[in-house]
């Protein structure tokens, strides 16, 4: 008979197409068993009666920081958060640390840092801006999950937005390694010209802001970049889409060909324009919060599968860059949340109809195949132990006591969703329950991928 490290008991474990009932047997990590019961000993006990089991998520988009701004957000507060999520793997965006991760010794600082205080796995984003392209290669050498680049301007004196030649000697150069360009896609001139159009105002409304970031600025930058990606041959892959009319434009690439993915976030799921108007700066972000009609049509796409993930852009800030006296030009463009994201694709997931293995596909499953993780992201023999266990019976309210990231400042704030993270196990460590850390000491991996990403 069988001895396992730990075994999770009576949970409704969601697998690639289809929930069921199933105990998972853990051992050095890895998921050794599934079996309707396992009756061998082990170690640890771990019931998860009458709740559910996802694949630890895997969130693409996250902004930590550190080194250089952790008073905004950083390695141990983020990835805390993120277990809490049920996040088991995430990867750290390279345009908010200082230095800002555009060469291999910044990659390598931020490395350092992410091994001695993330308690969950985690991967590294570089950057592409003008000037490094020289970098390109080591950086992919040396790691790096893709690159990142910005077609309109950061708000980062660190991190400058790519022009057109950038962008094109650049993708030629990522083209070369097998990695991708992950694009925030709104076209700079469209952003400033109405930007100027609107700053001599006194007071901007939430409707002034959004109409400096229309879609029309988000679908003439994701048409372009998908033009330069045939002319150089380099991966993409579009964050934080907010509108109907760029995923189309994206699914008419993926029909020519194009090697191209496309993620939206919760917060463009959950809320809308209105939470804008009625919250101010809290709720900035760019692309902006669109109107409810095409926040109700974004679900629909998710609902059809035109989404390839859902990541959370947690884009955290010090309560001052927030301010409501902040004129909304002025205010930090960024949400904190990311640590609602599953729960979000649930509390779609119930009021939707959205099957949990759509939500599992998502949030761990193509996030994994995309950027090949193949121990990650399914709930299998073989792969790692990255489970998130979930009660459907007990509902959670967001507030300082239960948000963990280091400013309890959020669009989330006060909401309640239907559902709790009641567990968080990554490589069979249990890192998160109840709202506490167990395993606060232990150490997540950098996962630094070799192989060329996958075609969607």
């Amino acid at each position: 008979m069988s001895h396992y490290d730990t075994i999770i008991k009576n949970g409704n474990v969601v697998l690639e197409d289809s929930v069921q009932s199933l105990d998972i047997g853990i051992t050095d990590g890895t998921i050794s068993s599934l079996q309707e019961s396992i009756t061998a000993s082990a170690d640890k006990i771990y019931d998860a009666e009458g709740n559910y089991i996802f694949p630890g998520m895997i969130d693409v988009h996250v902004h930590l920081d550190e080194p250089g701004r952790q008073d905004w957000e950083g390695f141990t507060t983020g990835s805390r958060m993120l277990a809490a999520a049920g996040g088991t793997t995430f990867f750290d965006m390279p345009l908010n640390g200082i230095p800002s991760t555009t060469t291999t010794e910044a990659l390598l600082e931020k490395a350092a840092i992410g091994k001695e205080k993330s308690i969950i796995d985690f991967g590294l984003w570089g950057g592409l801006v003008p000037g490094n392209e020289s970098h390109i290669a080591d950086l992919a050498a040396h790691g790096v999950i893709g690159f990142k680049a910005f077609l309109s301007p950061t708000g980062n004196k660190e991190f400058e937005a790519a022009d057109d030649m950038t962008l094109l000697r650049g993708m030629k150069e990522i083209a070369k390694t097998g990695k991708l360009l992950a694009l925030h896609a709104e076209s700079g001139p469209i952003i400033q010209y109405l930007t100027e159009q609107t700053a001599w105002q006194k007071d901007i409304t939430a409707d002034d802001y959004a109409a400096t970031r229309p879609i029309q600025a988000e679908t003439e930058a994701v048409e372009r970049a998908i033009h330069y990606a045939e002319v150089t041959g380099c991966p993409l892959h579009f964050v934080h889409i907010s509108s109907i009319r760029a995923v189309e434009l994206i699914e008419q690439a993926k029909n020519r060909g194009v090697d191209v993915s496309v993620e939206t976030c919760a917060h463009y799921l959950l809320f809308s324009h209105d939470d804008l108007a009625e919250k101010g700066a809290v709720a900035k972000c760019a692309p902006p919060l669109r109107d409810v009609d095409e926040q109700q049509k974004l679900i629909q796409k998710v609902k059809e599968s035109q989404f390839d993930m859902i990541s959370s852009d947690h884009s955290p800030c010090p309560a001052s860059l927030k301010d409501r006296s902040l004129n909304l030009l002025e205010a930090w463009g960024g949400i904190s949340g990311g640590q609602f994201t599953l729960l979000t694709m649930i509390e779609l997931a119930l009021t939707f109809e959205i099957p949990f293995a759509k939500v599992a596909a998502l949030t761990a499953c193509r996030p994994a195949e995309r950027f090949k993780l193949t121990r990650k992201g399914k709930i299998t023999i073989g792969n790692d132990a990255d489970l998130a266990i979930v009660d459907l019976n007990q509902p959670f309210h967001v507030s300082a006591d239960t948000f963990h990231a280091k400013h309890k400042i959020s669009l989330y704030m006060n909401h309640t969703f239907p559902c709790t993270i009641a567990a968080t196990f990554s490589r069979g460590r249990l890192v998160f329950r109840n709202n506490d850390f167990p395993a606060s000491q232990s150490r997540g991996t950098w996962m630094q991928t070799e192989n060329k990403p996958s075609i969607v």
